[in-house]
């Protein structure tokens, strides 16, 4: 992963995984020089040569593409070119410097971030978010996508809510994608209202209390008692366990979170539904057990967007403001 920032002179050597510096000018060579392959698609064969109509992807660094289903004679792979024209169109959205992080995952990922000075605070002075365009760009067939998430300097992670609407536009997956640079800032425009409905949405959500016991037994249930009582024996119950490994993991980082805003002690396990939807978000992206493939920052965050349970604690929050 390699991130660059747009609006300084150069200030550091420009290689692949270091943090550099760049002018506005140049954040297309910086795209480049962190995608530095292409996407190719060569037909597939059979047994004995046997040709077939599947073309399959391949990266020109490090041969097929895994995890990608085969394509048509008439699938055109996207192109870096393709990716730099949405970068520049994103980083239109936010005035002055950017901030951008890059990430391959079967597709081009990149993350764009504005200055601090775009914070909103949701309470007190340790709890603000600032926004974050995610930019895919897969080669799964499906359309390109830009969505308006936040990082939340409290637990220190980026979080993306589906469900509140305007955070998230649709660009036609076609080629030549820089003719369109005119519609690309307008339609990521559109995403600087979705990031003041996100700001209503988390101040909202700091209002209004849930209890943290009832919200994670929604999420997760809890063990039957016939489990219990057969972990009461001393014996090793493995949903006994997960379960109480993963409480107290979201309640430790809960209450960290809340010494280091500054928020009063807990009253009867109530917190607010922004605490407690962060907890859930935080503790899949940062404490849960990662699966293979899962363990670099750009791949937690990507994780935990698509989670199941991270997405029914938005749904459990968003019912609350709606």
């Amino acid at each position: 992963m390699m991130t660059w920032r747009v609006g300084y002179p150069l200030l550091f050597l420009s290689l692949k995984g270091v943090k550099m510096n760049v002018s506005s000018v140049d954040v297309s060579a910086s795209v480049r020089a962190d995608f530095d392959f292409s996407v190719d698609k060569f037909p597939l064969f059979g047994p004995e040569n046997m040709k077939t109509d599947q073309y399959g992807l391949f990266r020109s660094d490090t041969g097929y593409i895994t995890g990608v289903k085969s394509v048509s004679p008439r699938y055109v792979p996207h192109t870096t070119d393709d990716v730099c024209a949405l970068v520049e169109a994103a980083s239109d959205a936010f005035d002055g410097e950017v901030e951008c992080k890059t990430h391959w995952q079967q597709g081009h990922y990149v993350s764009v971030a504005p200055a601090k000075d775009h914070r909103k605070a949701i309470y007190g002075s340790n709890d603000n978010i600032f926004p974050r365009i995610v930019i895919r760009a897969g080669y799964d067939g499906q359309a390109f996508t830009g969505t308006m998430g936040y990082y939340r300097d409290a637990c220190k992670n980026l979080a993306i809510m589906r469900k509140v609407s305007g955070t998230s536009v649709s660009i036609r997956h076609t080629s030549g994608l820089r003719s369109a640079m005119d519609e690309l800032i307008d339609t990521f425009g559109q995403l600087s209202k979705g990031w003041e409905h996100l700001q209503e949405i988390a101040a909202e959500l700091q209002t209004r209390e849930v209890r943290m016991v009832e919200f994670l037994d929604q999420i997760y249930g809890r063990p039957s008692q016939e489990q219990l009582a057969l972990a009461a024996t001393g014996q090793t119950v493995g949903s006994v366990t997960s379960h109480k490994n993963r409480t107290e993991a979201i309640w430790n980082r809960l209450n960290r979170e809340r010494v280091r805003t500054g928020r009063p002690t807990m009253v009867k396990d109530k917190v607010s539904a922004w605490e407690a939807y962060n907890a859930i978000q935080g503790y899949v992206q940062h404490d849960a057990r990662a699966k293979t493939g899962f363990k670099s920052e750009f791949s937690r965050i990507l994780r935990a967007a698509n989670d199941t349970n991270v997405r029914r604690a938005e749904s459990l929050v968003l019912e609350l403001v709606s």
